[in-house]
Protein backbone atom coordinates (compact mmCIF):
# COMPACT_ATOMS: atom_id res chain seq x y z
CA UNK A 1 0.00 0.00 0.00
CA UNK A 2 1.06 3.46 -0.93
CA UNK A 3 2.41 5.17 2.02
CA UNK A 4 1.93 8.78 -0.12
CA UNK A 5 -2.04 7.48 -0.42
CA UNK A 6 -3.78 10.90 0.92
CA UNK A 7 -6.53 10.01 3.32
CA UNK A 8 -8.19 13.00 3.31
CA UNK A 9 -6.92 16.84 2.47
CA UNK A 10 -4.31 16.89 4.80
CA UNK A 11 -3.63 13.12 5.90
CA UNK A 12 -1.43 10.66 3.91
CA UNK A 13 -1.54 6.92 5.15
CA UNK A 14 2.28 7.35 6.35
CA UNK A 15 0.60 9.83 8.99
CA UNK A 16 -1.82 7.46 10.70
CA UNK A 17 0.27 3.92 10.38
CA UNK A 18 4.25 5.53 11.05
CA UNK A 19 5.24 3.25 14.28
CA UNK A 20 8.43 3.06 15.67
CA UNK A 21 7.31 -0.10 17.94
CA UNK A 22 6.20 -1.54 14.67
CA UNK A 23 9.43 -0.99 12.70
CA UNK A 24 11.86 -2.04 15.95
CA UNK A 25 9.63 -4.81 15.91
CA UNK A 26 8.83 -5.73 12.36
CA UNK A 27 5.34 -5.89 12.45
CA UNK A 28 3.14 -5.25 9.42
CA UNK A 29 0.62 -2.33 10.65
CA UNK A 30 -1.03 -2.27 7.05
CA UNK A 31 -5.04 -1.29 7.17
CA UNK A 32 -7.38 -3.73 5.73
CA UNK A 33 -9.27 -2.16 3.17
CA UNK A 34 -12.46 -1.79 5.43
CA UNK A 35 -9.96 -0.11 8.25
CA UNK A 36 -8.78 2.25 4.73
CA UNK A 37 -12.11 3.52 4.35
CA UNK A 38 -12.71 3.96 8.21
CA UNK A 39 -9.83 6.35 8.34
CA UNK A 40 -10.80 8.20 5.59
CA UNK A 41 -14.17 8.85 6.99
CA UNK A 42 -12.30 10.34 10.23
CA UNK A 43 -9.74 11.95 8.65
CA UNK A 44 -12.52 13.54 6.42
CA UNK A 45 -15.33 14.17 9.34
CA UNK A 46 -12.95 15.02 12.23
CA UNK A 47 -8.93 15.69 11.77
CA UNK A 48 -9.77 18.05 8.22
CA UNK A 49 -11.79 20.34 9.81
CA UNK A 50 -10.07 20.54 13.20
CA UNK A 51 -7.10 21.40 10.86
CA UNK A 52 -9.34 24.03 8.91
CA UNK A 53 -10.58 25.61 11.80
CA UNK A 54 -6.81 26.23 13.51
CA UNK A 55 -5.19 27.16 10.28
CA UNK A 56 -2.07 24.90 11.22
CA UNK A 57 0.05 21.74 11.03
CA UNK A 58 -1.72 19.43 13.95
CA UNK A 59 0.28 16.16 14.92
CA UNK A 60 -1.28 12.59 15.39
CA UNK A 61 0.81 10.69 17.34
CA UNK A 62 -1.19 7.54 16.83
CA UNK A 63 -3.48 6.54 14.45
CA UNK A 64 -4.09 2.51 12.86
CA UNK A 65 -2.76 0.02 14.96
CA UNK A 66 -2.82 -3.26 13.42
CA UNK A 67 -3.96 -6.04 16.09
CA UNK A 68 -0.06 -7.45 16.71
CA UNK A 69 0.88 -3.34 16.63
CA UNK A 70 -1.71 -3.18 19.19
CA UNK A 71 -0.94 -5.65 21.54
CA UNK A 72 2.92 -4.67 21.49
CA UNK A 73 1.67 -1.23 22.60
CA UNK A 74 -0.28 -2.43 24.90
CA UNK A 75 -3.28 -0.58 23.69
CA UNK A 76 -7.11 -1.81 24.83
CA UNK A 77 -7.97 -4.72 23.78
CA UNK A 78 -9.93 -5.87 20.71
CA UNK A 79 -12.44 -2.70 21.68
CA UNK A 80 -9.55 -0.57 21.12
CA UNK A 81 -11.32 1.60 18.11
CA UNK A 82 -7.20 1.95 16.98
CA UNK A 83 -7.74 -1.73 15.41
CA UNK A 84 -10.54 -0.75 12.66
CA UNK A 85 -9.08 2.62 11.67
CA UNK A 86 -11.86 4.80 13.68
CA UNK A 87 -9.28 6.50 16.19
CA UNK A 88 -6.18 8.69 16.12
CA UNK A 89 -4.83 10.98 18.82
CA UNK A 90 -3.27 14.10 18.55
CA UNK A 91 -1.20 16.32 20.00
CA UNK A 92 -0.80 20.22 19.01
CA UNK A 93 2.04 20.34 21.73
CA UNK A 94 4.83 20.32 19.16
CA UNK A 95 3.40 23.74 17.89
CA UNK A 96 3.14 27.38 18.68
CA UNK A 97 -0.10 29.33 19.67
CA UNK A 98 -2.54 26.32 20.71
CA UNK A 99 -3.16 23.63 22.51
CA UNK A 100 -4.61 20.19 23.12
CA UNK A 101 -7.53 21.68 25.54
CA UNK A 102 -8.17 24.04 22.62
CA UNK A 103 -7.85 21.08 20.31
CA UNK A 104 -10.29 19.29 22.51
CA UNK A 105 -13.11 22.16 23.06
CA UNK A 106 -13.66 22.87 19.83
CA UNK A 107 -13.89 18.72 18.95
CA UNK A 108 -16.20 18.22 21.90
CA UNK A 109 -18.20 22.07 20.55
CA UNK A 110 -18.43 21.81 16.85
CA UNK A 111 -17.85 18.25 15.43
CA UNK A 112 -19.56 15.20 15.69
CA UNK A 113 -17.42 12.22 16.69
CA UNK A 114 -17.84 8.95 18.16
CA UNK A 115 -15.21 9.24 21.66
CA UNK A 116 -13.13 11.94 22.85
CA UNK A 117 -10.75 11.51 25.43
CA UNK A 118 -8.80 14.35 27.63
CA UNK A 119 -5.70 11.76 28.17
CA UNK A 120 -3.65 12.25 31.33
CA UNK A 121 -4.12 16.15 32.43
CA UNK A 122 -1.03 17.53 34.07
CA UNK A 123 -1.22 19.78 37.00
CA UNK A 124 -2.17 22.33 34.83
CA UNK A 125 -5.33 20.65 33.56
CA UNK A 126 -3.55 20.16 30.22
CA UNK A 127 -4.14 17.13 28.43
CA UNK A 128 -0.53 15.44 26.97
CA UNK A 129 -2.91 14.35 24.25
CA UNK A 130 -6.62 14.14 22.93
CA UNK A 131 -7.66 10.67 21.70
CA UNK A 132 -10.62 10.99 19.35
CA UNK A 133 -12.73 8.29 17.11
CA UNK A 134 -15.63 8.76 14.54
CA UNK A 135 -17.70 5.87 13.92
CA UNK A 136 -19.77 6.32 11.01
CA UNK A 137 -24.14 6.45 12.09
CA UNK A 138 -23.14 5.09 15.67
CA UNK A 139 -20.95 7.83 17.22
CA UNK A 140 -22.44 7.90 21.22
CA UNK A 141 -20.46 11.51 21.83
CA UNK A 142 -18.75 10.01 24.70
CA UNK A 143 -16.53 12.95 26.52
CA UNK A 144 -14.03 11.22 28.97
CA UNK A 145 -10.65 11.87 30.94
CA UNK A 146 -8.34 9.11 31.15
CA UNK A 147 -5.93 9.72 34.44
CA UNK A 148 -3.52 6.90 36.58
CA UNK A 149 -3.74 5.75 40.06
CA UNK A 150 -1.67 3.51 41.55
CA UNK A 151 -0.52 2.32 37.83
CA UNK A 152 -4.17 1.62 36.76
CA UNK A 153 -5.88 4.03 33.63
CA UNK A 154 -9.19 5.29 35.35
CA UNK A 155 -11.89 6.88 33.09
CA UNK A 156 -13.95 9.87 34.02
CA UNK A 157 -17.15 11.24 32.70
CA UNK A 158 -15.70 14.66 31.30
CA UNK A 159 -16.59 17.90 33.60
CA UNK A 160 -14.01 20.95 34.47
CA UNK A 161 -14.63 19.80 38.22
CA UNK A 162 -12.91 16.09 37.01
CA UNK A 163 -10.57 17.67 35.20
CA UNK A 164 -9.04 18.96 38.03
CA UNK A 165 -9.80 15.83 40.17
CA UNK A 166 -7.78 14.11 37.77
CA UNK A 167 -4.65 16.94 37.63
CA UNK A 168 -3.48 16.45 41.27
Amino acid sequence: MDPNLKLSEFVKLKEVTKSDTAIRAGIDNSPTEEHLDNLKTLCTKVFDPLRKHFNRPIGISSGYRSKALNEAVKGASLTSQHCKGEAIDIDADIFDNITNKELFNYIKDNLEFDQLIYEYPNKNGEPAWIHVSYNEGKNRKQILIAYKKNGKVIYLTYSEENVKFASK
